[in-house]
């Protein structure tokens, strides 16, 4: 379990850690569990790690590489492909980039909401604009501003370097 509550953490996804802070406790152990959910609650009230600066890149080049895709001449398939993928990673960047823990599926709006709720409104329209008639440009506008505080779109000059490890000479 310890292994699972450190990738949580390192993602800044605490599914497992909301898991246990707000489960029912069951079985002969009741004193572990109280204080393994305090342990828990603790961790979530900390906060996520800030994203590393490698973590932070990788997402600016991802959207900024969406956004670019949504620019062209696409079909609404593609855009709504184009929008259901990018849409994860804008959250992640939205919450993350406020120092708030990461939540996909029906916490997204949950969380967005809980920090912002013009935010969450802006993602809602944004979102439900390109899905329902393929307009693209109110998702562009939320990128971009969402991107703003963290250096902007980032394409030109990306960078990565592989681990020493990982490198074949």
């Amino acid at each position: 379990m310890a292994w699972f509550v450190k990738d949580d953490v390192s993602r800044g996804r605490p599914s497992i850690l909301n898991m246990i802070a707000e489960g029912q406790i069951i079985g002969p152990e009741c004193d572990r569990a109280v204080a393994l959910r305090r342990e828990m609650s603790d961790l979530l009230a900390k906060g996520p790690p800030p994203l590393s600066p490698t973590g932070l890149n990788a997402l600016r080049y991802e959207l900024t590489n969406a956004i670019d895709d949504l620019r062209g001449n696409r079909i609404l398939q593609e855009v709504i492909a184009i929008g259901a993928s990018l849409h994860p990673r804008l959250v992640e960047l939205a919450l993350r980039g406020r120092g708030r823990w990461n939540g996909t599926g029906k916490w997204a709006p949950r969380l967005l909401g809980e920090i912002d709720t013009g935010l969450a409104d802006r993602f809602d329209k944004a979102f439900q604009t390109l899905f329902t008639n393929g307009d693209v440009q109110l998702v562009i506008e939320l990128v971009e501003a969402e991107l703003a505080p963290h250096g902007g779109t980032l394409f030109g000059g990306d960078c990565r370097v592989a681990s020493g490890s990982w490198r074949v000479i």
